[in-house]
C-alpha cells in the first residue's frame, strides 16, 4: 500500500477497502518508526492530522471527494499552516506557529488532503544538501550516510521513505529536482507565477516556485492539479485559466507515444564536470526516448557556464532584502540579552541565523551597495536575459530539453559542507530555468556506483517551454510506462 500511486489510494479510498484514518495512521506509525533515523519531518501534530483524515472519510461517505480526498501529504516547512510550527528550517523561526495559512495549504485543504506534517529543510531554502536546518540534516533513505539533497530535503527523503504519499517542496534554484535526482523520485518545479508564493516564506521573490514532489509524474499532475491557480493576494500570480494536468496522460497507447517529439540535448550539460557514471545512465535514458519515437536534437545553451555566478549575485541580492524583516522585533528569536535597540538586532540575527544564511545575506548587501549596484546586480540582470534568451532560441529547434539533474549522485554528509563553491556547483544543470522562469522536472532514471558506497538514484532533468507543464509529464510518463525506477523503494533497515 506504501508503494501505491495517488490513484491507487484514490480509488481504495473511493471503494472503501481502506478509510482515510486507516491510511494515515500508517503512515503515521511508519514516520514514528523511521523520522528518528532520517529526520525528514520537523513538525508532527497526531490530534491534527487525525482530525483532517476522518473529515475527509466523512466527506468520501457523503459523495464529495476529490482526486486527493483522504491522501495523507507532507508540506514543506516553507508553508505557513495555520496552528503549526513553521520553521523554514531556521532557529530564527524556531517557536513561530503559523496565525494563516499559505495559498498551497488552503488548496490542499480545500481539496481534502491530510496533511501529515511540516518536513525538513536547509534554512531558509538556502543550501543543496539539507546540512544548513537548524533542526539538523536529513539522511537520504537510500545511504544514511549520504545526503537527500537540498533545500527540499525533507520532503523528497519522506517521499523516498515512503513517510508520505506525496509532498510539496520549492525550488529556488533547483530545490525540487535536485533532491528528487538524489533520491530517486519525481519532482516538478512549474513555471513562474503558476503556483502562488502567498504564505511562502521568501528566499529569493523572482526566482521561488512551489512544486510537487511524488513517485511518479501521473502523481505529480494529480498535485498540480490542486496546487496550480491564481491567487490575487500574490503579484507574481499569472491569472490563467485553470488547466487538467493529467489531461496527455491517457491517450491510447502505442508502441511509439512520442512519435514525432524533438527532445534537445545542450552540449553544456554533458561536458566537463558531470560523473561518467551518471552519463551513463542519461545516454541509457534518451535511448528509451528514442525507442518511443522521439527525435534528439543536439541543441547549445551557451551562457549555462554563466548561470552560476549570475544566481548568486541575484538570489542573495533578493534574500537581503527579504530576510531584513527577521529583527527581533516583532516575531522571530530575540537575543536574550541586550543594550539597545541596534544591540537587540544584531544579537538576534547574529544568534538566529545560520552560517550559509549569513553568508548570503552579507553578499547580497554587498551586490546591493552604493558603488557595487552598477558592476554586480544589474550586470547579472543583464545576463539574466541573455540565459533566457538562450532558452527562446533552443525551443524554435525542439520540443523538450533534457539532461542530468545533478552532476553526479549524492555525496556524503560533510563532503562540501566546507565548501560553498562545491555546493553550489551541485545546481549547474538546474539554475537556469528558474532565472528564465521556465518549467522543468527530474525523474528517476537508474542507478549510479556512488565513489566509495552503494549504488544511488540518478534523476533526468526535462526542460520545458513556458506553461508546457501537461506536455512535460506526459513525457516523463510515457517513460515510466516502460520502466521501473520511479516504482524502486529503498530498504530502509539496511540504509
Amino acid at each position: 500500500m506504501i508503494n501505491s500511486s495517488l490513484k491507487q489510494l484514490a480509488s481504495m479510498l473511493q471503494a472503501k477497502k481502506i478509510s482515510s484514518v486507516e491510511l494515515t495512521q500508517s503512515f503515521l506509525t511508519r514516520i514514528t518508526q523511521y523520522n528518528p533515523s532520517i529526520n525528514a519531518y520537523i513538525a508532527l501534530d497526531e490530534g491534527k492530522t487525525l482530525a483532517q483524515a476522518k473529515a475527509a472519510d466523512v466527506r468520501i461517505a457523503a459523495g464529495n471527494a476529490t482526486a486527493l480526498t483522504g491522501i495523507p501529504l507532507a508540506q514543506k516547512d516553507i508553508f505557513c499552516a495555520q496552528g503549526w510550527q513553521t520553521t523554514c528550517g531556521s532557529k530564527m523561526l524556531a517557536n513561530f506557529i503559523a496565525p494563516y495559512d499559505a495559498h498551497v495549504i488552503t488548496q490542499f485543504d480545500q481539496a481534502g488532503a491530510v496533511n501529515l506534517g511540516k518536513t525538513n529543510m536547509d534554512e531558509f531554502a538556502m543550501g543543496s544538501s539539507n546540512e544548513t536546518s537548524y533542526f539538523g540534516g536529513v539522511k537520504n533513505p537510500w545511504s544514511f550516510d549520504h545526503v537527500p539533497g537540498g533545500s527540499s530535503g525533507g520532503s523528497a527523503a519522506a517521499v523516498a521513505a515512503r513517510l508520505c504519499a506525496a509532498a510539496t517542496g520549492t525550488d529556488t534554484g533547483g530545490s525540487i529536482r535536485q533532491p528528487a535526482s538524489l533520491c530517486g523520485l519525481t519532482g516538478l518545479k512549474p513555471s513562474y507565477g503558476v503556483v502562488s508564493r502567498y504564505g511562502m516564506i521568501a528566499f529569493a521573490s523572482s526566482l521561488d516556485q512551489a512544486g510537487p514532489m511524488a513517485k511518479s509524474a501521473e502523481d505529480c499532475a494529480l498535485m498540480m492539479n490542486v496546487m496550480a491557480g491564481f491567487d490575487e493576494r500574490d503579484s507574481t500570480s499569472l491569472q490563467r485559466d485553470k488547466e487538467d494536468y493529467s489531461r496527455e496522460l491517457n491517450k491510447p497507447q502505442t508502441d511509439q507515444p512520442l512519435l514525432g517529439l524533438k527532445i534537445g540535448l545542450p552540449k553544456e550539460f554533458f561536458a566537463e564536470g558531470l560523473d561518467a557514471s551518471v552519463a551513463q545512465v542519461i545516454t541509457a535514458a534518451i535511448d528509451v526516448y528514442k525507442k518511443l519515437g522521439a527525435q534528439i536534437i543536439d541543441i547549445s545553451l551557451p551562457n549555462t557556464g554563466l548561470s552560476i555566478p549570475v544566481y548568486y549575485v541575484l538570489a542573495p541580492a533578493e534574500a537581503s532584502s527579504n530576510l531584513s524583516r527577521y529583527d527581533g522585533v516583532r516575531y522571530g528569536h530575540r537575543a536574550a540579552e541586550y543594550t539597545d535597540l541596534n544591540d537587540m538586532y544584531n544579537k538576534s540575527r547574529a544568534e538566529g541565523f545560520g552560517a550559509e544564511v549569513k553568508r548570503r545575506i552579507l553578499i547580497g548587501t554587498y551586490v546591493l551597495s552604493a558603488g557595487y549596484y552598477d558592476a554586480y546586480y544589474l550586470k547579472a540582470q543583464q545576463i539574466r536575459r541573455l540565459i533566457a534568451q538562450d532558452f527562446i532560441e533552443a525551443f524554435k529547434q525542439c520540443d523538450v530539453i533534457m539532461g542530468p539533474a545533478a552532476p553526479s549522485t549524492a555525496f556524503k554528509a560533510g563532503e562540501k559542507v566546507d565548501d560553498p563553491v562545491a555546493m553550489y556547483l551541485q545546481d549547474i544543470y538546474t539554475i537556469s530555468t528558474n532565472l528564465a522562469g521556465l518549467p522543468g522536472m527530474s525523474l528517476p532514471a537508474g542507478f549510479a556506483q556512488a565513489k566509495d558506497g552503494p549504488a544511488l538514484p540518478v534523476g533526468l532533468q526535462i526542460i520545458g517551454n513556458y506553461f508546457d507543464e501537461a506536455r512535460m509529464l506526459n513525457v516523463a510518463h510515457q517513460y515510466q510506462q516502460v520502466t521501473d525506477w520511479h516504482q524502486q523503494m529503498p530498504d530502509l533497515k539496511r540504509a
